[in-house]
Parts: structure tokens; sequence; C-alpha cells
């Protein structure tokens, strides 16, 4: 692996063939090597002697049952040397289309891996800039390299002009050697790994590393600092994600730990009005014939506001559980002015119809000490859409399951549940889709009979709603057939 590293950053194309070729066959070696013999099977190598001419030079890893000279098709894993900079490291879509790999470029998971990679890497060694850039779908063969992209990678311009089309993962080595190295790794583990070949025991370790680090970017962990410091700053956000999640439990304790309880929580439902959380009319109890008259009430975003009021110096949070049940952008009708995160030099505020008393008569504005933080559950699809307008004004978290929950606090049971699970929405979900992968909180029990249970009751009925719904159509196979395993569990 270390040839391969060091030819990466190496200048130039003098003997290429040669250097390339040994390289390649070091990753098989007893001695430094990564893979197992049994990987030279599924990689055959390709690189061509052009003899000073004019074509691109490159080496690459490309499957065995393409003819052994000419075009070739297929995932590959591609390096292109040159004179002037290090060589670019690619995945690449052979120019004579996408067979024999058909399935797995096609796989949802495939692309959303290669983007994880290179959003690892440039957050890891990109130093604000791009160093590496994936396509967001390795089959659009017909689509360039975009103009931004190929200008940041200017040096590697002949290289785009040529094979533009079907480069759908590429890295550019910056001087550091430990990015080159995770790069390469990165890139090839995974071209291995959809071809059912995996790293030796002894680089295991390794492999895990590089894999978790890409996994924080597919299923980022957003800690409850980070969102607290959001709503300091923006004072107006909404946590999302799928169920399971701890979307709820987070903005409960933000409301306890970071507000010190000085709030309140509210839930939205189909039946929630503007009147119920802005204010309007409602009846009330009179001496009069009819025994009762209409007066003006405070709705919750009017009480919270009078409470933050009394206090300008302490900070107050309005929790909104499950706020996409009601129709938003109705709710909060002409009050949605109001929700301007950015101060202006002038506070804004609202004319009423009625008057609400003190403390704001017929104007009402929200003082500036008031957060509002919602809850919204990414997997209810018969609920109202979160408009632009509306999301302009808040700024959005998302929420995912994270395996270092479910290793704390799920058995090994439940660990091989959620990794199984979760290998399957990775791999076979569309985006839609991707976002009902069930959280950690149905994985976390360790005693070997509740957590049976548990699957049984908890998420077993889950996947059946998603199926029943048409939510997951598209790789329902493979959760009826997850499903089919659960139910053997005793």
């Amino acid at each position: 692996m270390d040839s391969l590293i060091k030819l990466i950053q190496t200048l130039g194309t003098a003997n290429w063939p040669t250097r390339c070729r040994a390289a390649f066959d070091e990753l098989y070696s007893a001695k430094g090597g990564r893979y197992p013999e049994s990987a030279k099977k599924v990689a055959a190598q390709r690189v061509p002697d052009f003899n000073g001419g004019t074509g691109v030079p490159f080496g690459a890893l490309i499957d065995p049952s393409n003819s052994g000279s000419g075009p070739y098709g297929g995932m590959s894993f591609v390096v292109f040397p040159k004179s002037d900079v290090p060589c670019l490291v690619g995945l690449v879509v052979g120019t004579q289309g996408l067979s024999p790999d058909e399935e797995v470029l096609g796989r949802p998971g495939h692309a959303r891996k290669v983007g994880a990679i290179c959003a690892w890497l440039n957050h890891r060694y990109g130093k604000g800039k791009l160093c590496a850039w994936a396509k967001q779908d390795p089959v659009r063969t017909d689509l360039e390299v975009p103009p931004s992209v190929a200008k940041t990678f200017s040096s590697y311009d002949t290289i785009f002009a040529k094979y533009g089309k079907v480069l759908y993962g590429i890295f550019a080595p910056p001087d550091d050697t430990n990015a080159t190295a995770d790069a390469t790794k990165a890139f090839l583990d995974l071209m291995f790994s959809e071809r059912k070949q995996f790293p030796l025991k002894s680089a295991e370790g390794d492999a895990e590393r590089i894999r978790s680090g890409y996994f924080a970017h597919l299923l980022p962990d957003v800690p409850e600092t980070d969102v607290a410091a959001l709503l300091h700053s923006r004072r107006y956000a909404i946590i999302e994600g799928p169920p399971g999640t701890g979307k709820t439990r987070m903005a409960l304790r933000l409301l306890s730990q970071h507000y010190g309880g000085r709030g309140t929580t509210i839930q939205f439902h189909p039946n929630t009005t503007y009147e119920n959380f802005v204010g309007g009319l409602a009846p009330t109890l009179s001496a009069g014939e009819l025994g009762l008259r209409f007066e003006p009430h405070k709705g919750e975003l009017m009480r919270a506001a009078k409470i933050a009021l009394e206090d300008p110096t302490k900070t107050f949070l309005l929790h909104v559980d499950e706020i996409n049940r009601a129709d938003l952008a109705k709710i909060l009708g002409e009050a949605i002015f109001l929700l301007e995160p950015q101060a202006d030099e002038k506070p804004r505020e609202l004319n009423l119809p009625y008057d609400f008393g003190l403390p704001f008569g017929r104007r009402f504005s929200i003082p500036e000490n008031l957060h509002i933080l919602g809850t919204m559950n990414s997997a209810d699809r018969s609920i109202a859409i979160v408009d632009v307008a509306v999301r302009r004004r808040f700024a959005f978290v998302k929420l995912w399951p994270q395996m270092r929950v479910v290793a704390e606090y799920g058995g090994p049971l439940m660990q091989e549940a959620f990794k199984e699970l979760l290998a399957i929405f990775v791999d076979h979900a569309s985006e839609d889709a991707f976002a009902l992968v069930p959280g950690h909180s149905y994985f976390l029990e360790k005693d070997n009979r509740q957590a049976v249970r548990l699957l049984k009751v908890n998420l077993s009925p889950l996947l059946q709603e998603y199926l029943s719904q048409g939510y997951i159509a598209t790789f329902s196979d493979s959760i009826r057939a997850y499903l089919q395993w659960l139910e053997t569990l005793e």
C-alpha cells in the first residue's frame, strides 16, 4: 500500500506503466498488503503504455470480465499521473458503459458512500477548500464535471477534457501524506467491498477507522450544545429526523439544562389554529342572555412572549413538539412577519385586530429573549409540509441514528439488529426513504430476552407500516427478509 501512496504523490509520468503495475501488485502482498490474494480475481489491472503519445496516461483496477485491451466498462479505481502535480485519484465508470456493474453503480448506497467519503476528506484535509468531489449520480455519464469543480482542480484539465463525464469521485492530493493514504484506502476499500472483498485482518482496524470517519458525514451527530448555540444565535430552529432519534428528548433537555426550565412545551396537531397559537376571540361566561360572550384571548405564543418580557435578562424557550402536524404557515398567519432571526434596527411589530390587554394591547412583537424550537418527524408523510417562507425563518437541524448510542445502551443483539437495518437503508434507500431509517431508541436494551420483545412490538410494526404505505417499495424485499429474521428470534 505504501508504494501506491508514494506513487500517487510523485510528480511525472516517466516509466509510468512499470511503476504503477508494481504498486498495484503490492496491494495483495503478504507484507504490507491490504487485501487478500483472492481480491486479485475481482480487480484486473489496466495500465496502457502510451510511449510518449498524446493520450491521457492512467492506471486502473477494473472488472476482469472486460477484454484485455481497448475501452472497458463498469466501476474502476483509477490513478492519473501528471508531470507538474501529484496524481489525481478517482472512481470512474469505464467509457464502454455501466456493465458489468449496473447494479452497484445504480444503487443509492454507492453514490451515498462516495459522497460521504469526499465530504469527510474535505472536512478533515481540505483546510477550507475542496480536495475531493463526488457526482450525485454515478450513472449520469452524460454530465461533465461541473465548471466550478473543474476550475478548482484546473491542474487536471486534460483529464477532465477526456474523462470528465465518467469521473464520479475524485481526490487531488494536498501536501499531507495522511490525506493521500486515507483517500486511497477509502476509495479502494469501497470498490473491493462492492465486489465482496475486504481488507486483511491486519488492516481491519484501519479500515474501520476510515469507515467510521466518513459515516460520521453520512449520519452526522449533532451535539446538544450545538443546537443550544444555534438557538442563541438564530432564535428560531427546528429539529427534524426519523422516529426514535431523540428529537423531543433533546428539546426537553435544552429547556431543562440550557434554559433552566424557563419556558414551556406545547404540541401541534391537525386542529391547532391561529387562535390557539397566536391569539383570537374565545367564548367566556357572562351574565347576559346567552350566558357567554367572546373576548380576546392570548395564544401560546403571546403567553410565552408575556412571560419572557417579565425578565428581559434571561432567555426563555417555547418548544413546539410535532410542529409539522399542523399547517404552520396558516397557524402563524401574518405573525410570520415577526419571525426574523436577525434583529432589525427597530423591533418588528404587528397590528392586532383586538386589544389583548397588557403588555401588548393592540400591538404584538416577539421579545429577543424568547426562542422557539420545533421538533418534527421526517417519517410522517400524512401531515403538512413546511413551506419555503417558514423554512427561511427557522434554522433546520437533522438528527440521525447514532451507533455510539446503541453501543452504549444496547446489548449485542440490539447492536446486530441496528447494524443490519442501517446497512439496508444506507445501501438501498432513496433520499426520501433514507429519512425514514429508524432511530437508535428502538435498539436500547441490553437484556437479550427483553430486546427480542421490543424488536417485535416496537420496530417490526414501524417497518410493516412503511411497507403498507409504500414508503420503501424499492427495497421492500430486503426489509421483508429483515422482518423474517426478527420473527426467528427467541
